[in-house]
């Protein structure tokens, strides 16, 4: 395994207080334990942080909020990882915004704080408002703050003109009443997270086996002989995956990682559960490691399956599984025609590999008998996506990698439940099946005109055409692309409203009315008129399964999602009556829901009583339990997908925006990237030392980061330091959200509609900001 040269370590840099060292070669071990446990002990206290951190991913505990990677069969104490227990110590603290503050922090003071500040003030414990003559946001009751919400939907043209946003850390319960309190108000604008990041997984899969989720299981990774990583960093997004993928190299596979980042988590893992995790040097991952050019990973998968057909050609019936191929699909003979002119010079240039590498990659792929194929947001986020999914599964069709033990497509996602949040309905362009369900389980006719995604959803707002933005969650301007033009574009609304549990940058960008209403946590025990009650997610291998809160709320006067969802629509649709929905009784008793959900959503039936097995269900999935593929023709597809690739001109790098290691999605931990060597600061961008000297410029210099696309806006980001970094040859990387303002909102995946920040043409030059002595 060969990774480019690691730079010289450096020291404190005086002007930015920016230290930079070494990145690690392996991750977890001791330091894992102490950045989980320290820190939860330090801000909960030994009691509640106990209590919280064994309860977490237990089947009678709570699910974590950090990520949608499944749980094991035989579940360990600690069944809990780094970013996990950072995930809970955030929202679990007893720190809470005091009263006061609101007077203190006008709109104007919010807007200058970073997103670091803004999540270290504590628990928002009650609603406040921002009137439309005011600057700063005040308490105000609930019943005031649902009657604001109620009077402004009420007054509307029409209900498209309100969208109604969900985070991925929405429970399956309060999914679907918000997707029902939409459709019942009357509007399919459900933009949702999985816009901005999994999109193009459904989109590309939906196409080629009629079902747009992983095809494989938790146990599949201990029985593959080969796994493919592209486009992932689980060491930081989701680290639990490094048990399976430990489990799996102990079992005898291969592993492959693709990505132009050497990632501490590809390459050794440390598991700080066991002893050779303290004491030895762990389990090294990748046994290649595949440094590839950003936008390259279509010409990657083209030029395997190419080797893949000229060996079958070369030993006719000893290569491609002929059975699976006849039986189950269709468009075989077409595709592979199609890669007869495959270009091998193009795919050189493309992916920035060399002929050897690709060679080995696919004589690993056909010595091995169950391959699985698994990816992020790395591969999702750019122009290309969907075509470079279809083409990773065109490579699995090849050799029958679908719907067998320990093989198939893992695509992972990183937001607890927002695979969950589809299912329960919510997306813009739900089925006209699902629909005609809800129109029969409710006596109502939902809309039926597709309404926003998020992208569609800010030019809208940007247009006047949406004039109420309510968010279930999340963080969308920080999230968003084109940093600039969004928040502009929700600056135009009339009322934005956000359901929180902490501040985050969406609360100082507001519309003329804004307010803010807290909720409560996943880890908070929710007490409701029939008792106790708990919630359900679902993880990215479609398993469904229960989630207890632990500990008390930390303020009476929160609400729970479900309770602020069902008292906004008795609010808004008080004197309708073209529904049959007894909101009353939702927020009473879940189980209520659960009976709705049962009749609804496809694969939940009996739902009330499977969630309540031990360790929940798994939802039915056609192509991974019995090769049965729901598309237009009852084939999986192979498709033809034209291979394209950005270029980059003379003296410009090709940027991806990244995570670091404390943060999820937009919230941010701490200031510090561990396994990348970056602490007391994020403003910095990656770049390989041979890059850094082509440009003419120096490791550590300040730079400003400019990104070049047709339209001619210069878009910038200033007085960011350059990083001497061991990436692959003419790839940078910025972490995101900052560098989301090199972003335009027009660029976008294909067919998705999701934000391509994964490979961004930049051009690199001193900065213009004066530098601080």
């Amino acid at each position: 395994m060969t990774i480019h040269e690691a730079p010289d370590e450096r020291t404190v840099d005086d002007t930015e207080r920016i230290q930079v060292t070494h990145p690690k070669q392996w991750a977890a071990g001791i330091p894992g334990i102490m950045h989980s446990v320290g820190p939860a002990v330090r801000e909960m206290g030994p009691s509640r942080a106990a209590k919280l951190l064994t309860s977490m991913n237990h089947k009678d505990g709570f699910d974590c909020m950090s990520c949608a990677w499944p749980d094991p069969s035989h579940r360990k104490v600690a069944e809990f990882c780094e970013n996990g227990a950072k995930a809970v110590t955030w929202e679990a603290t007893p720190l809470t915004v005091p009263n006061t503050f609101w007077a203190e922090h006008p709109i104007p003071v919010l807007l200058e704080k970073s997103e670091y500040w803004l999540g270290m003030q504590g628990r928002l414990v009650e609603p406040v408002y921002k009137a439309a003559d005011s600057d700063r946001y005040v308490p105000v009751t609930w019943d005031d703050a649902f009657r604001i919400v109620s009077d402004k939907l009420r007054s509307l043209d029409s209900p498209d003109q309100a969208a109604f946003y969900t985070s991925g850390r929405t429970s399956n319960e309060a999914a679907f009443a918000y997707q029902l309190f939409a459709r019942a108000f009357g509007t399919n604008n459900l933009p949702d997270c999985s816009n901005m990041c999994h999109e193009s997984t459904g989109a590309a899969l939906g196409e080629v086996i009629g079902v747009g989720k992983c095809t494989v299981t938790y146990d599949d990774f201990a029985k593959a002989d080969l796994i493919i990583i592209m486009g992932q960093n689980p060491g930081t997004n989701h680290p639990r995956m490094l048990t399976a993928l430990e489990e799996a190299k102990e079992a005898g596979a291969k592993i492959v990682a693709v990505n132009p980042l050497p990632e501490a988590g590809l390459m050794r893992y440390k598991n700080p559960q066991k002893v050779s995790g303290w004491i030895g040097k762990g389990t090294g991952l990748a046994d290649d490691y595949l440094q590839i050019r950003l936008s390259g990973d279509q010409a990657l998968m083209q030029a395997v399956a190419k080797r893949v057909l000229d060996a079958e050609r070369a030993a006719p019936g000893t290569v491609l599984d002929h059975d699976f191929i006849d039986r189950y699909c269709q468009g075989f003979d077409e595709f592979a025609a199609s890669l007869d002119s495959l270009d091998e010079v193009e795919v050189l240039r493309a992916t920035g590999l060399t002929s050897g590498e690709i060679g080995s990659l696919a004589d690993r792929y056909m010595k091995a008998d169950k391959v699985i194929v698994t990816w992020a947001m790395g591969l999702t986020q750019h122009k290309r996506a969907v075509a470079t999914i279809k083409d990773i599964m065109n490579l699995l069709f090849l050799r029958g990698n679908i719907g067998k033990p320990g093989a198939g497509a893992s695509p992972i996602r990183g937001h607890s439940n927002v695979q969950g949040d589809r299912t329960m309905g919510i997306w813009e362009k739900m089925p006209p099946a699902f629909l005609d369900k809800l129109r029969d389980e409710f006596r109502f006719e939902p809309p039926r005109e597709n309404g926003v995604d998020s992208v569609d959803g800010i030019r809208a707002l940007a247009d006047g055409r949406i004039k109420v933005w309510f968010a279930l969650g999340g963080n969308l301007v920080a999230a968003i692309s084109d940093t600039d033009a969004a928040e502009s574009a929700v600056q135009k609304a009339e009322l934005t409203v956000q359901v929180s549990t902490k501040l985050n940058r969406s609360h100082a960008v507001v519309g003329r009315e804004a307010l803010i209403l807290p909720t409560m946590g996943r880890t908070e025990i929710d007490l409701q008129a029939s008792g106790e009650q708990f919630i359900s997610v679902e993880d990215t291998v479609c398993a469904v399964h229960p989630s207890w809160g632990k500990v008390d709320p930390v303020s009476p006067n929160l609400l729970s999602e479900i309770s602020i969802i069902t008292r906004l629509a008795r609010a808004t649709l008080r004197d309708r009556s073209n529904a049959d929905i007894d909101w009353a009784a939702f927020e009473a008793d879940y189980d209520r829901i659960r009976d709705h959900i049962a009749n609804v959503c496809p694969g939940c039936d009996d739902y009330n009583r499977k969630i309540r097995q031990e360790g929940g269900f798994v939802l039915p999935h056609g192509p991974r339990d019995s090769r049965t593929f729901p598309t237009d023709t009852g084939k999986a597809k192979f498709s033809l997908n034209e291979l394209q690739y950005v270029e980059c001109p003379s003296g410009r790098l090709l940027l991806q925006t990244i995570r670091a290691h404390d943060q999820f999605n937009t919230t941010i931990y701490s200031l510090n990237d561990r396994y990348r060597g970056v602490k007391q600061g994020r403003d910095v961008v990656f770049v390989s030392p041979q890059d850094i000297a082509e440009l003419g410029l120096t490791d550590g210099q300040r730079v400003d980061v400019h990104s070049e696309f047709s339209d001619g806006v210069d878009r910038v980001i200033r007085g960011f330091r350059l990083v001497s970094y061991p990436t692959a040859r003419g790839c940078a990387a910025a972490y995101f959200p900052e560098a989301n303002p090199l972003v335009p909102l027009g660029a976008t995946a294909e067919v998705s509609n999701t934000p391509a920040s994964k490979s961004v043409v930049i051009r690199i030059e001193p900065t213009t900001v004066p530098v601080a002595v």
